[in-house]
């Protein structure tokens, strides 16, 4: 894995995220996009920031409000009830609807806190930790299972989260994820896969088979 970070990051350069670092912002984004498109995340979280300009009156308006906003990024009415329920629960908790005080937890406490908000699984808990915080947690999408599953560092009964975790260098997580996903999409696709310019080629068993080596 250390060899695919460093040929990813020749390939591709240093990597630049554009996501906010403000880790509800980052926690309502990621729960946007599940099951959809940048764009269309990027639309519905815009959308529903100017018909909610704060978390109070996001979370305290009629659940049918909130889907018609977030309309733009599918499933809109499971998002909306999600979102608010995610809101309630740590106003719950906290009596207010911050998150920067995870980063004063211990990272297991951070990520358990997380995990036990609605609808909060590995992938989203990693994401608000790394881009937010900086914590060591590698998120695994569908595309990043894809690329180590064909890499042969992954298979089909592992949990990826835990699996990948020993193997992503310290310090390379947040731009080894942008890397394979960027890689996920752009060469290893799930069909069609462009084998013949891929950058590991030679370290990939599905990759050699394909190209018949």
């Amino acid at each position: 894995m250390a060899e695919v970070a460093r040929r990813l990051r020749r390939t591709y350069g240093p990597a630049h995220p554009r996501l906010p670092r403000d880790p509800l912002e980052l926690l309502i984004q990621t729960i946007l996009s599940q099951h959809t498109s940048d764009r269309n995340r990027d639309r519905a979280y815009a959308q529903l920031r100017r018909s909610f300009p704060t978390w109070e009156k996001l979370m305290e308006a009629p659940v049918e409000a909130v889907a018609e906003a977030v309309r733009g990024a599918g499933l809109h009415r499971q998002r909306a009830e999600r979102i608010q329920a995610v809101l309630r629960r740590i106003h719950n908790e906290r009596q207010n609807l911050d998150l920067t005080f995870l980063e004063e937890l211990p990272l297991p406490m951070a990520e358990e806190f997380l995990l036990s908000l609605p609808g909060v699984g590995k992938k989203t808990a990693s994401v608000v930790l790394l881009f937010a915080f900086a914590k060591p947690l590698f998120p695994v999408d569908t595309h990043i299972q894809r690329v180590t599953r064909r890499l042969g560092l992954l298979n089909s009964k592992d949990e990826p989260h835990e699996a990948l975790r020993p193997w992503v260098p310290r310090g390379r997580e947040l731009e080894l994820h942008l890397h394979l996903i960027r890689l996920g999409r752009e060469v290893c696709r799930p069909r069609h896969p462009r084998c013949s310019s891929c950058p590991v080629l030679d370290l990939c068993p599905f990759g050699q088979h394909a190209q018949g080596e």
